[in-house]
């Protein structure tokens, strides 16, 4: 049985890059490592829309979300962070870890924060030193408005506004310099279309006069080291050089695709799925779904853990369940990275077929019917 992964991370990871990564491994102290760090380094500054470096490491998303809390705040200093999902609340848990004071803006997890609440609270709690925020809070498919509160940060000239992109980078929009965003970070297993490893952090020059100042510990994610190295395309420490060989390939493909149209092709998939699941009678957790992925809840006299292993055993379809409080309610169907309109008729075709074993009723064909109108006629 082919196994088909419709997880928001890992994510699947076309042949051209895979063949890349299987490729005899290299010394990471020679030219030709440096060389290939250099095309990557240029490329990442094209992915994230800034001139800024985009620093590499090897960890996952959340060794960057903590390289960002170790490396712009200092003991008792405040951070605002929005908690909207699972990963909204891990910045606050890092944060804490940190010794940083936490000035929680909880949201209903499904909604979107609305701007006007951040610049409320700035306005109102004074030395708030970082705003952390998700672009796509994977847990719950939300959107965030980021280019608005971009906007409302700015104004505060002591205040940096820090982005979790990583399900969301590459496959929704993401401008970082036109948008005033001070630190922005992703991962390597989601739209870059690359096995876990990997993550980056885009940095502004606003940050780096923050990190400058910064007091509190670290070591190998002390990010001046990095930037050092980066400057003569290199590394502080041991890199995860299959990775990079194969990021280097994945960037290639970015690029030759075009970010815009990249973009317009999740905006098209995200329609198509999100039709189709209505058309099966089924409802959207996010008030304000992003593109990356589509998170549905879970039918009325479903198991939804019965679903998803249904769904993955008989079909060998891997969607994603609810987390925490979403688990057993929702179901997540990530479309972000290397899928095109075919993965989502398999997608949708495989989820009628396990729903109506399961006993739902509806008619069969409704949501592959409504998914390719959308995908025949795009947007």
């Amino acid at each position: 049985m082919k196994k088909r992964l419709f997880t928001p991370g890992p994510t699947p990871v076309p042949e051209d890059i895979l063949l890349e990564m299987a490729k005899p491994i290299i010394h990471h102290r020679t030219s030709e490592f440096r060389k290939i760090t250099e095309e990557v380094q240029g490329n990442l500054k094209y992915l994230f829309q800034t001139k800024s470096p985009v620093l590499i490491l090897a960890s996952s998303g959340t060794g960057a979300m903590e390289a960002a809390v170790s490396n712009i705040l200092s003991s008792g200093e405040k951070a605002l962070v929005v908690k909207g999902g699972k990963f909204g609340e891990r910045f606050a848990e890092i944060c804490s870890s940190y010794g940083a004071r936490v000035i929680p803006l909880d949201v209903e997890w499904g909604k979107a924060v609305k701007p006007e609440l951040v610049e409320k609270i700035l306005t109102q709690e004074k030395d708030i030193k970082a705003v952390f925020i998700t672009l796509c809070e994977t847990s719950t498919g939300v959107l965030t408005d980021i280019q608005a509160i971009g906007r409302i940060v700015a104004k505060f000239s002591d205040t940096l506004l820090v982005i979790d992109a990583i399900s969301s980078l590459g496959a929704v929009s993401c401008q970082t310099d036109a948008w005033n965003l001070d630190v922005v970070i992703s991962g390597s297993q989601k739209a870059l279309m690359l096995p876990p490893g990997l993550s980056f952090l885009a940095i502004s020059e606003k940050a780096w006069r923050r990190i400058e100042k910064s007091q509190l510990p670290r070591y190998y994610f002390d990010l001046k080291k990095y930037h050092k190295s980066s400057e003569k395309f290199d590394f502080p420490f041991t890199p995860a050089v299959s990775l990079i060989v194969g990021l280097r390939k994945s960037l290639s493909l970015i690029r030759e695709e075009g970010i815009e149209n990249i973009i317009k092709r999740h905006e098209i998939l995200a329609a198509a799925t999100r039709t189709a699941v209505k058309a099966l009678g089924l409802e959207l957790l996010a008030e304000k779904p992003a593109d990356s992925l589509t998170a549905v809840k879970v039918p009325e006299g479903i198991d939804g853990a019965e679903l998803t292993k249904r769904l993955k055993e008989k079909y060998g379809v891997n969607f994603a369940g609810g987390q925490e409080k979403l688990k057993g309610k929702i179901f997540r169907i990530a479309h972000l990275g290397y899928f095109d309109k075919l993965d989502i008729i398999s997608a949708i075709s495989a989820l009628e077929m396990a729903l109506s074993e399961l006993g739902y009723k509806f008619e069969l064909g409704s949501g592959i019917k409504a998914a390719e109108e959308v995908l025949l006629k795009g947007i």
